[in-house]
C-alpha cells in the first residue's frame, strides 16, 4: 500500500499538472471504487464542471478542493496509483498515446479515467481494484469520522519529540503495530515501520511501554529521517506504485530490511528474518535490533 511518501509524492507532482483544470468527463469499468454518492452515474454528474482549486495529503488520502463547495478524496489502498497523461480506448483496455513508463504492466491496471480541461486525463490504475473514491459536501467531509480520528502528521514542524514522546506515553502493545496505527501517527505502513526500526535499532515486537527515552529518542529521529529521504527520493516501488508519470520510485536504494529476507544485514552482516505480526509482516535484523 503507498504510505505517505508515495502519496505525498504523487500530491507533489500533481499539484503541477492538475491545479486549476476543470473536470470534463469520467468513465469506469468497475463502479464499486466509487464509493460516494452511491452510483457511479451520480459521481459522474456531481464531478463534471468541478474545479481543482487545491491539492493536499492527509495520512495516506490524497484530497482535491473543489469549487461549488465539493472535495474528491482519493484512497490508493493496496495497489492502486495515479497517473497523468493521454490514452485512447481500444478492445476494452487503455492504451497511453506516447511510448514510455505509462507501458508498464502495473500502469495498465485502470478502471478509473478522467478527463480534464486542457487536453489531459488522470487515470487509477489498480491491480486489486481496492481503491476508493468519494465525492463529499465540504460540510460532510469536514465531519468524516474516519478522517477526524487519524493521528498527527509526522513531518510538520510541530511534531516534536515531546509531541511524539507524549502520544506513545499511553499506549500499549508492539512499537511495529503503534506506528502503523493511523490513529496514532498518520502516514506509516509495512514498509517504512520496518526500516524506521532497523534505523533506531529497535526489534518489532518490542512493548511501548518497555522503551527507554533513549529509545523513543532514537525511533522519533530515524522516522523523520526515513520519511524525509523516502519523499525526497520519490518514494518506494518495490511493489505496485509509480508516481504520477509511471516511474519508480528512488528509495529501494536504501531499503535495509523490509523484504530482505535471507540476505545480510548492511549493518552487521547477521541474515535479515521475516516474522508475523497480528497478520503483517516484519523485517528485522535479529543482531541489531534487541
Amino acid at each position: 500500500m503507498p504510505e505517505l511518501p508515495e502519496v505525498e509524492t504523487t500530491v507533489n507532482q500533481l499539484k503541477k499538472k492538475v491545479l486549476g483544470r476543470t473536470f470534463i468527463d469520467v468513465w469506469t469499468d468497475f463502479p464499486k471504487t466509487i464509493k460516494k454518492p452511491k452510483t457511479f452515474e451520480q459521481f459522474k454528474k456531481e464531478i463534471k464542471g468541478e474545479k481543482i482549486q487545491k491539492l493536499w495529503r492527509r495520512g495516506k488520502n490524497i484530497i482535491f478542493d473543489l469549487s461549488e463547495q465539493k472535495v474528491l478524496l482519493i484512497h490508493q489502498k493496496l495497489t492502486g496509483h495515479l497517473l497523468i497523461g493521454n490514452w485512447k480506448l481500444e478492445i476494452g483496455n487503455w492504451k497511453p498515446l506516447k511510448t514510455g513508463p505509462l507501458q508498464e504492466k502495473i500502469n495498465t491496471y485502470i478502471h478509473l479515467m478522467f478527463w480534464l480541461s486542457g487536453n489531459l486525463m488522470l487515470a487509477l490504475s489498480d491491480l486489486r481494484k481496492f481503491a476508493k473514491v468519494e465525492l463529499w459536501t465540504k460540510e460532510g467531509f469536514k465531519n468524516l469520522k474516519g478522517f477526524k480520528n487519524l493521528g498527527p502528521e509526522p513531518l510538520t514542524k510541530d511534531f516534536t519529540f515531546g509531541k511524539f514522546r507524549g502520544i506513545l506515553k499511553n499506549k500499549k502493545g508492539k512499537i511495529k503495530q503503534v506506528l502503523m496505527n493511523q490513529e496514532v501517527i498518520a502516514g506509516i505502513g509495512n514498509i517504512y515501520s520496518d526500516e524506521i526500526l532497523w534505523e533506531a535499532k529497535v526489534h518489532p515486537f518490542k512493548d511501548v511501554s518497555k522503551l527507554k527515552e533513549d529509545n523513543l529518542k532514537k525511533i522519533y529521529q530515524a522516522l523523520r529521517k526515513i520519511l524525509k529521504k523516502a519523499v525526497k527520493l520519490g518514494g518506494e516501488s518495490i511493489s505496485d506504485y509509480r508516481d504520477i508519470e509511471g516511474k519508480k520510485g528512488g528509495f529501494d536504494i536504501l531499503r535495509k530490511v523490509y523484504r530482505r529476507r535471507g540476505e545480510k544485514c548492511s549493518r552487521c552482516g547477521t541474515i535479515i528474518k521475516r516474522i508475523k505480526l497480528a497478520g503483517r509482516s516484519a523485517h528485522y535484523c535479529p543482531r541489531c535490533q534487541k
